[in-house]
């Protein structure tokens, strides 16, 4: 692979700022920082002021499932739609996305045990031909007897890369009340009212035996080296049953508390980036650049939508006092940490060259070229503002 030498720009490290800085790409890894200068035959890049930093890692995204099925009850060919998304987060910067994947039985679309398998499957076999790591987070719905032997035939097969449990019966975690649940199967599944209400008891009766469940799962996925995380976390209590079960993240936790527990026992916190973005919960949970505030938020995710990683980034950097390394570690470096991937996340000698230029498109961050193990995969030149006319003129 032919050496490619990046320069002029303002480069994020761990700790500090390097500005005007260069950087040497070679053999799809980062080789020198600040080097004297571009080998000979090397493909120079002149970033202009703009900023390089660490490619994305989002833990947890559901933009597959629409790209699967865009409306209810309508699915594209997975293999398109897993190439789509493919080419969303390399335009997004986001060079290792966790594709969040749910198993709850035959409740609806996407997201039953058979077709979620196989969307799991194709992500897999699609590795070796995206333009970013994709991955695959699959998150078990613990109302759901059926799942478990799917998903541990999955984590044999080794398609697993993140594990999450969780339980959305109305009542408790992201659903406080009956009826939050219901407003949502109806609004975002395609249901009727009494569909929906069907759907809600269904589910709380189906509750019974989940612990032996998620006991044994969880198990079966740390015996198999997989992270695991547990889902909208609402209690201390919570929190500790789910520590003591090996669970080393805490995904959307509901409140304060919760999120500062999670920290305080060595868990990693994610939030959602569109929570930054749009500054409050959709669920109407606590706001995550309080999370931030107050130490009790190690990691960020797009959730849904991959373009608000990088635009949280900045959110984040000038409403949380956050320096832009700090800020940028929340969707580099602590990911990386989170799930064991020790060679990228950073900006340093030998890691993979998984980075990414941002430039400044009106006030908004733009993400203008990405690497993914040292090939370009997106490069986008975006008009130069013109020069302001003079009213005399």
């Amino acid at each position: 692979m032919s050496a490619t030498y990046l320069t002029g720009a303002r480069i994020v490290m761990p700790d500090r700022m390097l500005e005007n800085s260069a950087l040497l790409i070679q053999d799809g890894r980062i080789s020198a920082i600040e080097p004297a200068g571009a080998p000979r035959g090397a493909h120079v890049i002149d970033l202009a002021g703009q900023t390089l930093m660490p490619g994305l890692i989002d833990l947890h995204c559901d933009a597959i499932e629409k790209e699967t099925e865009p409306r209810a009850r309508v699915q594209f060919p997975m293999d398109f739609a897993v190439a789509q998304v493919d080419r969303r987060n390399a335009a997004a910067g986001i060079t290792t996305p966790y594709h969040a994947l749910s198993f709850a039985n035959n409740e609806w679309g996407v997201r039953n045990n058979a077709t979620a398998a196989q969307l799991a499957r194709s992500i897999r076999a699609f590795r070796g031909h995206g333009l970013v790591d994709n991955r695959v987070h699959c998150r078990y719905e613990i109302t759901d007897a059926q799942a478990v032997d799917v998903l541990r035939t999955l984590l044999d097969e080794g398609v697993v890369d993140l594990l999450s449990v969780m339980d959305h019966s109305p009542g408790q975690g992201q659903f406080k009340t009956l009826e939050s649940y219901v407003q949502y199967m109806m609004g975002n599944h395609g249901m009727d009212r009494q569909q929906a209400e069907i759907a809600a008891q269904t589910k709380t009766l189906a509750a019974a035996g989940a612990g032996a469940r998620v006991e044994q799962l969880l198990s079966h996925a740390q015996r198999a080296g997989v992270p695991t995380a547990s889902h909208d976390d609402d209690t201390v209590h919570r929190i500790a049953a789910m520590r003591n079960l090996g669970v080393t993240l805490s995904e959307f936790p509901i409140t304060m508390d919760t999120a500062k527990a999670a920290v305080s026992c060595g868990l990693a916190t994610i939030m959602g980036a569109p929570n930054i973005l749009r500054g409050a919960s959709q669920s109407g949970s606590m706001r995550a650049i309080d999370a931030i505030r107050a130490g009790a938020v190690t990691c960020l995710c797009s959730d849904y939508q991959p373009s608000t990683l990088i635009a949280a980034v900045y959110v984040a950097a000038s409403q949380a006092g956050l320096t832009l390394p700090q800020a940028a570690a929340l969707v580099t470096a602590n990911p990386a940490d989170a799930c064991g991937l020790g060679d990228r996340g950073r900006i340093a000698p030998g890691l993979r060259a998984d980075l990414i230029a941002v430039t400044q498109v009106g006030k908004l961050p733009v993400v203008s070229h990405a690497w993914s193990q040292g090939r370009l995969v997106c490069a986008t030149h975006y008009p130069t503002p013109p020069v302001a006319q003079s009213l005399a003129a």
